[in-house]
This record gives C-alpha cells, structure tokens and sequence, in this order.
C-alpha cells in the first residue's frame, strides 16, 4: 500500500515514516512539507533518521495525494482541510489526526468524506480507544451524581486546547448520557463561578515540558472516585495505530470514520 506523509519534518511527520517503512506491504509513496521548508529536498528516510528511501520531500501536496493509496496527516486545520479536498478528488484515503478544527473545518472534512474514506481520530492509539470505550460505558452507568472531570496534560509546543483526545473522551461521557457535549462542556473555570451543575462535563489543560500526552476522566461521585488514566510515553504509538488506519481503509467505501471503527469497537 503507498501512503504519504503529510508534514514529514514535525515530530509526527518523522515517526509516520518510521512506523510505514516498517509495516510489511506498505511504503512510504511521498512526502510533504510547506513551502519554505527547510527540509524541503532531503530525502524522507534520512530525515526520519533511517536509511535513504528514495522519497523526497515535497511542496506538491496535490501530486503527492494523487499518487497514494492513503495519506497520514497530523498536521494543523488549514492545511488538513485542504488536504482532505484533494484527497477527495484523487479518491485517496485519508488518515486525520489533526485536531483543533472550528465548524468550518469539520463541516469541509464532512463534505470531502462523501468522496473518499476519511480516518479521522483525536488519537489513534490503541489505549486511548479502549479509553474512550469504557468511559461511554461508565458513564451510562452511573448517575448525575457522578460529576465527570478531565484533566489532561501535553509538550510546552502543543498549541490547540483542550486537546482532540480530551475533547473524544468528553463526547464518550456525553454519548454515554445520552447529552450533547456542546450543552454541557466548561472548559474555563475563574473567579467566581458559583455551585458545579448537575451533569456538567469539565475540562482541564495543562501544558510543560516534554510530555507526549496524558489524559483522566474523573467520575466523582458520593464518598469514592474513579479514575480513568491513559499516559503516552511514546509518539509510535500514534504513528502505528494511523498505519493501521491506513491498512483497514484499503476498498472502503466513502465515509467519516473513526479509530473505534478501525479496532472494532
């Protein structure tokens, strides 16, 4: 399978790389950095730090969208959404861990993945899913008298909050309430800002240092609390999980899809 790069120089962009020279099947077909780069015509494993794979890195997002079965794109929102459009017209499935879209941004990627089958993840690791899945579970089971908190920490560079991760296992705690995020997120909490209300869903951001990412949903309830706690200490784990994406797209039909489809969960 030939899936490219989008964003090859970012922290990402490398292990991607990594991670489709090692799947057996799969290649790296191309590479993409913004014009200006300076990486611009270095060859996409040297820059990945392995050997040479003959793939250079490229400002033609189109042409390099064109000859892919799939393209991997963490990257930031403009640039995803007009990848999503060429992904579109070429019928080239693509894998989104981009986060931080606004309105106009989910609805675009909705619209492209009328044409092609889109993956499109807060977090494409295997536990952040499970994650995700036992916190719709909790959820439903336990009352409004369990109020949910999520806290979670990233890198100093990290520039969108709360993060995608946060924000998915916030739509699983309102799935599994049967609520709507939107109605009942705070993410903001300063100066006087009165009783917490019933059913309400918190957020908490934290950045510094170097953390890859950590994230907990906090069920507090009458007299005990449970924590549900996932902590990354390793970018593959992402860049594995947008592989396996990649994989699973191959023959799909059209559609939005999300990492719950791709494990089956």
């Amino acid at each position: 399978m030939k899936i490219a790069v989008m964003g090859a120089a970012g922290r990402m962009g490398r292990e991607l790389i990594l991670a489709i020279a090692a799947e057996p099947g799969c290649t790296v077909s191309g590479a993409t950095e913004s014009a200006g780069s300076p990486e611009l015509g270095k060859d996409a494993g040297e820059l990945a730090g392995t050997e040479r794979l003959g793939v250079t890195v490229t400002s033609d997002a189109a042409a390099v969208i064109a000859a892919a079965d799939a393209i991997v794109d963490f990257t930031v929102p403009k640039a995803s959404v007009e990848f999503a459009r060429l992904a579109a017209q070429s019928r080239t499935a693509h894998i989104l861990g981009t986060t931080g879209f606004d309105a106009a941004g989910e609805r675009a990627i909705a619209d492209a993945a009328k044409q092609t089958a889109i993956v499109k993840a807060g977090n494409m690791s295997l536990g952040v899913n499970l994650l995700a899945a036992l916190t719709k579970r909790v959820a439903a089971v336990l009352g409004n008298e369990y109020d949910i908190e999520i806290v979670e920490m990233h890198h100093r560079m990290k520039v969108d909050a709360p993060s995608g991760t946060a924000l998915m296992l916030g739509d699983a705690a309102a799935a599994g309430r049967n609520i709507g995020l939107e109605d009942h997120s705070v993410r903001v909490r300063d100066g006087h800002t009165g009783a917490r209300k019933p059913g309400d869903i918190g957020f908490a951001t934290l950045r510094g240092g170097n953390v890859v990412g950590e994230h907990t949903v906090y069920f507090a309830g009458p007299g005990e609390r449970i924590e549900l706690t996932h902590r990354a200490t390793d970018r593959g784990i992402f860049a594995r999980g947008a592989v396996k994406a990649a994989v699973w797209t191959k023959d799909r039909p059209p559609g939005l899809y999300s990492m719950a489809d791709v494990l089956g969960i």
